[in-house]
Protein backbone atom coordinates (compact mmCIF):
# COMPACT_ATOMS: atom_id res chain seq x y z
CA UNK A 1 0.00 0.00 0.00
CA UNK A 2 3.08 2.71 0.76
CA UNK A 3 4.15 1.37 -2.91
CA UNK A 4 0.81 2.69 -4.03
CA UNK A 5 0.74 6.29 -2.23
CA UNK A 6 4.28 7.36 -2.86
CA UNK A 7 4.22 10.21 -4.52
CA UNK A 8 0.10 11.20 -4.12
CA UNK A 9 -0.64 12.97 -1.08
CA UNK A 10 -3.64 11.65 0.96
CA UNK A 11 -7.14 12.68 0.53
CA UNK A 12 -8.34 15.73 2.54
CA UNK A 13 -11.49 15.79 4.09
CA UNK A 14 -12.69 18.63 1.86
CA UNK A 15 -11.72 16.11 -0.93
CA UNK A 16 -13.51 13.21 0.83
CA UNK A 17 -16.84 15.67 1.23
CA UNK A 18 -16.73 16.80 -2.67
CA UNK A 19 -16.73 12.74 -3.68
CA UNK A 20 -19.53 12.08 -0.95
CA UNK A 21 -21.50 14.77 -2.26
CA UNK A 22 -20.55 14.09 -6.16
CA UNK A 23 -21.64 10.11 -4.83
CA UNK A 24 -24.81 11.53 -3.39
CA UNK A 25 -25.89 13.22 -6.21
CA UNK A 26 -25.59 10.51 -8.66
CA UNK A 27 -27.76 7.99 -6.27
CA UNK A 28 -30.69 11.01 -6.32
CA UNK A 29 -30.20 10.83 -10.31
CA UNK A 30 -30.62 7.35 -10.60
CA UNK A 31 -33.40 7.49 -7.82
CA UNK A 32 -35.17 9.61 -10.11
CA UNK A 33 -34.64 7.76 -13.32
CA UNK A 34 -35.96 4.57 -11.72
CA UNK A 35 -38.96 6.30 -10.11
CA UNK A 36 -39.90 7.90 -13.86
CA UNK A 37 -39.85 4.42 -15.20
CA UNK A 38 -42.07 2.72 -12.69
CA UNK A 39 -44.65 5.51 -12.76
CA UNK A 40 -44.89 4.92 -16.41
CA UNK A 41 -45.10 1.47 -15.57
CA UNK A 42 -47.53 2.08 -13.19
CA UNK A 43 -49.57 4.34 -15.68
CA UNK A 44 -49.42 2.17 -19.36
CA UNK A 45 -48.66 -1.17 -20.57
CA UNK A 46 -44.77 -1.76 -21.45
CA UNK A 47 -44.54 -4.44 -23.63
CA UNK A 48 -40.76 -6.23 -24.56
CA UNK A 49 -40.40 -8.70 -27.32
CA UNK A 50 -37.49 -10.65 -27.52
CA UNK A 51 -36.20 -14.09 -30.12
CA UNK A 52 -34.80 -17.11 -28.24
CA UNK A 53 -31.47 -17.85 -28.38
CA UNK A 54 -32.19 -21.47 -28.44
CA UNK A 55 -35.59 -22.29 -30.13
CA UNK A 56 -35.66 -18.97 -32.55
CA UNK A 57 -39.03 -18.17 -31.10
CA UNK A 58 -40.71 -14.47 -30.15
CA UNK A 59 -40.82 -13.99 -26.56
CA UNK A 60 -43.46 -10.99 -25.56
CA UNK A 61 -43.33 -9.90 -21.95
CA UNK A 62 -45.90 -7.59 -21.08
CA UNK A 63 -46.28 -5.46 -17.82
CA UNK A 64 -48.96 -4.03 -16.82
CA UNK A 65 -49.71 -1.73 -13.40
CA UNK A 66 -52.31 -0.63 -11.69
CA UNK A 67 -51.78 2.66 -10.15
CA UNK A 68 -53.35 2.86 -6.39
CA UNK A 69 -55.43 5.94 -5.79
CA UNK A 70 -53.86 8.60 -3.26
Amino acid sequence: MAKEMKGKEPPTLENLRQRLDMFDDRLDNIDSMVSAVIERVMNQAVTINTTCAHCGRNVEVALIGVRKPR
